[in-house]
């Protein structure tokens, strides 16, 4: 195979004839056998007579002689001159044919090429040129590779030899998984299909959010089908080229059609067909013609059946609405993040040839990773084997998980960070804070784990976990979740008399959720259920580009009092809790500083003493919980007093470790 290789590359043949050009050349520019001499010999053998006969090569400007007597052990000479000296040369030549009656003279030969050289030399220029010429219609024929395939696609297709994938292989999608199988049961049995009229759908979209298994799914579909399978990527259509991209695309159909029954995959169909007329420069630019010619394939005025578009994207908001109507992507499948029970399955599919300790439950692994993705929970897998392999271990055990788990969450471990006992008592603070105001409140979560082992770029977490999925929230759980979002704020107010930085992460949450609250889901009494901003703005798109608020100021100064009542009342619960159970949030700190990192277990024990608080009020816009339910507020001099302690620490706080939300 490689042996033809060679033989097909042109500068294999460019090289071959230039080395053929130098031997012919060589040989006939040979000195015929004479022994070499220098020019000064040469010439006085001339003058002493010792020459009897002499040839002069004019071209080659050598001088071949016949001695009488032998010089350097030979009677057949030659020499070299210069063209300086020809004349000098020919004088002597001609003084010792005067003086030597028996010499026979000197002739002068003016040297012809031969044919064959003549046609090398002349010829050779043009012959590296045709060489040249034919390798680049060659690559321009085939291959794909040459200057003008740019308009040729670059879909891959699937063959035999290509691991295949099915349907088995794929965890936690069953209803995407469902929907793809029919597909494959028309283009195998389509004749079950016709007889009631159906009509296999032209189109399926793939949506949802990245690592959810959409390119895996179409590697199912491929593995399963038995038909011609073209893969390509979003990306591939455009290039530099005006026109390239919907010459690809007519390519690629072209090469479906006449494979029929076929099917298409395009990844990242969001790099084509993005919405029309959004961009900077004008309408009519290359990605829309490329987008036009893909509209005109999958339903236009001269269509062919036989050919299924797949294709995946994780933005479909801003496909163009030609693209997702009926006709051309008729069906959309969204595969979102798995549940419980889908957890469950991926992680039993990624499970298999890994080492799993006995008293590993993989059922428990999946309830420690809510909103986990299948990407995500592939890697957990994959750090925990790495993290067993590391240690020399041979089995994955559950505490290897579970810090493969946080790894996946917050990052690896930063070992090499060290605190000082200061800053870990503020960041203990800090997360105990968090930890005993979600223990406290009704509508959250229980604590799994607090820690102030630094990870990522946090100095500390404190994780809650849900104890089973949940798709929505209530307003009631919101206002608990800023409540527990700002307790590590509270707690160093209440401790150290004021804030750190390390509260900046919480503050911006808690303000993004309270924003929300107000203005997209209608939790405010006072400007009720009403949204508030159009939230899709995209200049970088061409979309509102001078876009203006759709409200007034006064509403505005409306949304933003409303969220910061929302933000205030939260801070205010918070430190309610905090003070109600200062000794309790003293012995979490003692414990934490001890321990490092306190487990579910450690939590239950520590805050035993502490009650649930109320739920809230019936809706009253603020979030708070009726008068006679609400501890008294006191006064920052008034909370100053009640604390009574001296600070123990002053220093940077880490992040907050929020529930999972991928």
């Amino acid at each position: 195979m490689e042996r033809k290789k060679i033989f097909r590359s042109v500068w294999f043949w460019i090289v071959l004839v230039i080395l053929l050009a130098l031997t012919v050349s060589t040989f006939f520019s040979g000195n015929g056998g004479r022994q070499e001499i220098s020019t000064s010999t040469a010439l006085e053998q001339i003058e002493d007579g010792n020459v009897e006969s002499a040839t002069l090569n004019t071209k080659e400007q050598t001088l071949d002689l016949d001695l009488e007597a032998e010089v350097e052990g030979s009677t057949e000479v030659t020499a070299s001159y210069p063209v300086a000296i020809e004349d000098q040369v020919v004088d002597l030549l001609r003084e010792d044919q005067g003086d030597s009656g028996a010499s026979e003279g000197f002739d002068t030969n003016v040297t012809q090429d031969s044919l064959l050289v003549s046609l090398l030399v002349s010829f050779l220029p043009f012959l590296i040129l045709l060489l040249l010429l034919f390798w680049l219609f060659n690559s321009m024929q085939g291959g794909g590779r040459g200057v003008m395939q740019f308009g040729k696609s670059k879909a891959k297709q699937v063959t035999k030899d290509t691991p295949k994938t099915t349907f088995a292989d794929v965890a936690g999608a069953d209803e995407a998984v469902e929907e793809l199988h029919e597909i494959k049961d028309f283009l195998q049995n389509p004749v079950k299909f016709q007889a009631v009229g159906a009509k296999i759908p032209k189109g399926v979209l793939l949506f949802g959010p990245p690592g959810t298994g959409k390119t895996l799914l179409a590697r199912a579909v491929a593995g399963e089908a038995g038909v011609p399978f073209y893969s390509i990527s979003g990306s591939d259509f455009v290039e530099m080229f005006v026109g390239v991209g919907a010459s690809r695309v007519r390519d690629l159909f072209e090469q479906a059609k006449t494979n029929a029954p076929a099917i298409i995959f395009i990844d990242e169909i969001d790099a084509v067909g993005r919405h029309r007329g959004a961009g900077m420069g004008g309408g009519h630019d290359e990605r829309e013609q490329t987008l036009n010619q893909m509209l005109v394939e999958m339903d236009g005025f001269d269509v062919k059946g036989g050919v299924i578009l797949i294709a995946a994207t994780n933005r479909p908001d801003i496909l163009d609405p030609a693209l997702l109507r009926p006709g051309r992507f008729d069906r959309q499948i969204a595969v979102d993040r798995p549940d419980l029970l889908g957890r469950k399955a991926i992680l039993s599919v990624h499970a298999k040839g890994k080492p799993l300790a006995p008293d590993v439950d993989i059922e428990t692994v999946a309830r420690r990773t809510p909103g986990f993705t299948g990407a995500d929970l592939a890697n957990v897998l994959n750090e925990a084997a790495l993290l067993t392999a590391r240690t020399n271990g041979s089995l994955i055990t559950d505490a290897t998980l579970e810090e493969a788990i946080d790894r996946v969450i917050a990052g690896p471990e930063r070992k090499t960070r060290a605190m000082s006992e200061k800053e870990k008592k503020v960041t203990a603070y800090h997360e105990g804070g968090h930890a005993l105001v979600a223990h406290a409140l009704p509508n959250l979560d229980p604590v799994h784990k607090v820690t102030i082992l630094p990870r990522g770029r946090s100095l500390g977490h404190t994780l809650v976990l849900p104890t089973e999925d949940k798709y929505t929230q209530t307003r009631s759980e919101m206002i608990d979740t800023l409540a527990y979002a700002l307790g590590g704020r509270a707690a160093e107010e209440l401790v150290f008399h004021e804030p750190t930085t390390g509260a900046g992460n919480d503050i911006e949450k808690a303000t993004g959720m309270a924003r929300a609250m107000v203005t997209q889901y209608g939790m405010s009494a006072k400007l009720g259920a009403v949204k508030y901003g159009s939230g899709d703005s995209e200049p970088f798109m061409g979309r509102d580009m001078h876009s203006r608020p759709d409200y007034s100021e006064a509403v505005a100064a409306d949304i933003d009092a409303e969220i910061r009542a929302l933000i205030e009342a939260a801070h205010d619960e918070a430190w309610e809790i905090l003070v109600e159970y200062r000794e309790v949030l003293d012995q979490l700190v003692l414990e934490l500083m001890e321990k490092e990192t306190l487990s579910k277990d450690d939590m239950a024990r520590i805050c035993a003493p502490v009650t649930k608080r109320p739920s809230l009020a019936p809706y009253n816009g603020f979030g708070k919980r009726t008068p006679s339910e609400q501890p008294p507020v006191l006064t920052p001099s008034e909370r100053a007093g009640q604390d009574g302690g001296q600070p123990l620490a002053i220093g940077s706080v880490g992040d907050v470790g929020a529930p999972v939300q991928r």
